[in-house]
């Protein structure tokens, strides 16, 4: 395989530096650009110029992990499985914490080439402010390999923690990268499509509260001017039936010049996921595979997946990062983790180039403040002007509204409402949606409806919030590349 020109500068300069006396070597290459092949390439001149014995390579996922294995293993045309004879080993950064002397005896026997994928998951400068996955590699890697490549598409911590093996400029305290290529050179080099980012909006939101009904005109009112909680957003279910709608209408568009073009939905939960799956189902006809942590084989699904016609795929954290399924070219961000990091990974999965005859890229959000932001900052990449950013405010049929208003009604189950005191209901939509039309204005609508709130024992209600607390950390330790919690 031909490899890009940023590419070969990279190697290029990897190399040089290495032999200048320099181990470390940090790479910024913006999501989709071709990290993975380029690190490949690196390993195998290093193993033909004999400047190393052994590759090891540690990545956020055990997706992520197979498919480094596999390029590896193409390039080298060796075998990269770890056993005896191979020429090195793929592992995902859990595995750090339960490796052996034996493992680690490696690096002394040995001169190791160490790639790290997505090395911002990785925290510490010293031992003192490291997580458990930084301090192993300070302990045991950084002044033992011989060369490391740490690779990032996002050179940043949503807890603002120093990257391991990374220098920061001073006083800005901005990642010193050895090797920058970003989103708007992808993009001129034709490497990365162009994003669009489509943020829903809704002017007619309604939250009962006991006999007090109470309006806002948009989501960023409700979330700064009520208690309602932005997952209440996301699982509610004219929010997800509009999003759902106008992602099918796009993707659909898509597929009439690029057939096997496919969909992403990221979930917040198990529980979510099967919900939209649901939806998807009994309003549009539409299968989708659900790829969670509770699969036996999720990486398994997700290879399928690739290579199969099926049009959607669902996902609680195991399609965040890393993960290279160039067909995807519509995804729909309906998780509750609302890091740039996070939204930025999200978004880097459809903008992979691909030889189909059409090239879009859509991504779908809530508008959210600090969605939008991310996305705006997302604008300010683009090496042109571009209409980046849209608003698609949720549209209703007014004759709909009048004859049959309490259809148009949501009801949140016993548990929200007993945390949260409140009912909300937001507008009802038009089955028809003009993708290529975005009003600045939006049609209004009007939904209300009153529910009985049923009181539970202080013991449930605390019960519930440790289970629902557990579970997000489950869902979040995935989205950073723990297939299983142990």
């Amino acid at each position: 395989m031909k490899l890009r020109q940023w590419q070969v500068d990279c190697i290029h300069k990897a190399i040089k530096q290495y032999l200048s006396g320099k181990n470390h070597f940090l790479a910024l290459a913006t999501p989709g650009a071709g990290k993975t092949l380029m690190a490949s390439e690196l390993g195998d001149r290093l193993l033909k110029n004999n400047l190393v014995d052994l590759i090891i390579c540690f990545s956020p996922s055990s997706i992520v992990s197979q498919d480094f294995s596999q390029s590896l293993q193409v390039r080298i045309n060796e075998r990269f499985d770890g056993l005896l004879g191979a020429k090195g080993h793929s592992l995902t950064y859990q595995s750090l914490q339960y490796l052996d002397a034996n493992f680690w005896q490696l690096f002394e026997r040995y001169r190791v080439f160490v790639i790290f994928d997505e090395i911002h998951h990785c925290a510490g400068s010293t031992i003192d402010n490291a997580n458990a996955w930084g301090e192993q590699i300070i302990l045991n890697i950084q002044d033992k390999a011989k060369y490391t490549l740490a690779l990032t598409g996002t050179p940043w911590r949503s807890d603002a923690a120093p990257i391991v093996l990374s220098n920061y400029m001073h006083p800005s305290n901005i990642i010193s990268c050895d090797y920058v290529y970003g989103l708007a050179q992808a993009i001129q080099d034709d490497v990365c499509r162009v994003p669009q980012i489509i943020a829903v909006d809704n002017n007619n939101i309604s939250v009962v509260d006991d006999d007090e009904t109470k309006t806002f005109t948009s989501f960023k009112c409700l979330l700064s001017q009520s208690i309602i909680p932005y997952q209440e957003i996301i699982e509610n279910e004219k929010v997800i039936k509009y999003v759902i709608s106008s992602a099918q209408k796009k993707l659909n568009s898509i597929k009439v010049k690029s057939s096997d073009a496919a969909g992403l939905i990221v979930a917040s939960s198990v529980d979510h996921a099967k919900q939209i799956s649901t939806l998807m189902k009994a309003c549009f006809n539409e299968d989708a595979v659900v790829v969670t942590y509770r699969e036996n084989e999720p990486t398994n699904i997700i290879q399928q997946f690739r290579q199969e016609k099926t049009k959607w795929i669902i996902s609680v954290g195991m399609i965040s990062e890393g993960t290279n399924i160039p067909r995807l070219q519509v995804c729909c961000h309906l998780t509750n983790i609302k890091t740039e990091m996070h939204f930025r990974q999200i978004l880097g999965r459809i903008l992979r180039m691909t030889n189909s005859k059409n090239q879009e890229a859509v991504m779908y959000i809530p508008a959210e403040p600090k969605l939008l932001e991310y996305a705006y900052r997302v604008k300010q990449d683009i090496p042109f002007e571009a209409d980046i950013v849209k608003f698609e405010k949720m549209k209703t049929s007014v004759e709909k509204r009048v004859n049959d208003e309490d259809s148009e009604a949501v009801t949140f189950d016993k548990a929200i409402k007993v945390r949260s005191g409140k009912i909300l209901n937001v507008s009802e939509f038009d089955t028809s949606i003009d993708n290529q039309h975005f009003e600045e204005v939006s049609e209004v609508s009007e939904v209300s409806e009153v529910s009985e709130v049923v009181e539970e024992h202080f013991l449930t209600a605390s019960y519930e919030k440790v289970v629902n607390i557990f579970g997000r950390f489950q869902q979040e330790s995935i989205a950073l590349g723990l297939s299983e919690l142990r």
